[in-house]
């Protein structure tokens, strides 16, 4: 059964019936994972596999887990710090800040990959603009050309690990200070502003190849008066077209106030981010809205987004997570980011 374009969340640590009966609808692609479904690396490998084995190709499992306050999966994982930590050390050792920018993606990629899940929504692509509260320390820094440099290096690292990058929030989320989960978000800024500033490290990213892209539930009132993730004017004229994106474009979480505030209903919602160029949308923490889209839907994948989707898989290159800890180069890149956060107030110019 090929992939669906509805990526669905799970109740808990282990899948129940209704969790199997929702991922076994052909309109569902994926799962992302919370912290509610974790308790231990065993366990999540447990699931993962789980979930794998309810199709084939198998589902897309995917999870937020950035570092610092986003990081879903902590008991077994290196804590991994908050990318604002990394910008501090570029504005001492750009050098370092790239070397340490790898080895914090490997690590992350690495110990997520081991236990079976595809990819992480990251790198967080915004700049710090000083007053967002839901961006905050998860942006690498306020220069575009600094956020640019140390996602490159953490999608590499990532690489490394076998698991593909996912950039946020298109086309720039750390102007506002309100936060679309719960508040309609409008950026009022010209296009100018934007382009000359916002959008640098996702041209950056595309022209390196970042495989997948996450638009904002923002609305940039200058361009286009609806949020950016159901805009064929920011999905379709720009980053397809201007910016030439040929991969992934998922949607964020179609549950957000971002969202509902441009339309009611989960299936008008599904039908909207679909039609204006998400490739995967993403519905979480609402059964209701989930078993609405998926009952009534009516949508044809391309050729094009199953490519695009089947990219998405993780590459295994390490076994078990106990296997994994038994490698050098990830023994050592553990222990290099295992101080980020206290040498970033001590560095050599």
């Amino acid at each position: 059964m090929a992939l669906g374009p509805v990526m669905l969340d799970i109740a808990g640590t282990q899948l129940t019936e209704s969790d199997i009966k929702r991922l076994s609808h052909p309109l569902t692609g994926g799962v992302i994972l919370f912290a509610r479904n974790y308790s231990n690396h065993r366990q999540l490998t447990e699931l993962t596999q789980q979930i794998h084995a309810l199709r084939n190709p198998h589902l897309l499992i995917a999870v937020d887990h950035e570092g610092g306050r986003v990081q879903r999966f902590r008991k077994d994982f290196t804590e991994l710090p908050a990318m604002r930590e990394l910008g501090k050390i570029w504005d001492k050792n750009p050098a370092h800040a790239r070397h340490l920018a790898k080895q914090l993606g490997f690590v992350l990629s690495a110990e997520l990959n081991a236990c079976g899940v595809d990819f992480s929504f990251t790198p967080v692509l915004d700049l710090d603009h000083g007053h967002s509260c839901v961006i905050g320390d998860r942006a690498f820094h306020c220069d575009p050309d600094a956020v640019s440099e140390l996602a490159y290096q953490l999608m590499l690292g990532l690489r490394k690990g076998g698991m593909l990058a996912v950039g946020k929030h298109f086309p720039g989320h750390g102007y506002l200070q309100a936060d679309s989960h719960v508040e309609k978000s409008v950026d009022p800024r010209r296009y100018i502003d934007i382009e000359m500033h916002d959008l640098v490290p996702f041209q950056h990213m595309i022209n390196h190849g970042i495989a997948g892209i996450m638009p904002a539930h923002v609305i940039y009132s200058e361009i286009d008066p609806i949020p950016a993730g159901f805009s064929t004017i920011w999905l379709q004229k720009i980053l397809r077209t201007e910016l030439q994106f040929e991969g992934c474009i998922f949607s964020d979480d179609l549950s957000m106030y971002g969202a509902g505030s441009y339309l009611e209903s989960m299936l008008l919602r599904a039908q909207a981010a679909l039609a204006a160029g998400c490739d995967m949308i993403l519905v979480c923490n609402n059964p209701v809205g989930a078993d609405e889209i998926l009952a009534e839907l009516e949508w044809q994948m391309t050729a094009v987004g199953l490519s695009r989707l089947a990219r998405m898989h993780a590459r295994n290159n390490f076994g078990s997570l106990t296997k994994l800890h038994e490698n050098g180069d990830y023994v050592q890149a553990v222990r290099e980011i295992g101080v980020i956060g206290c040498e970033s107030e001590d560095l050599p110019l």
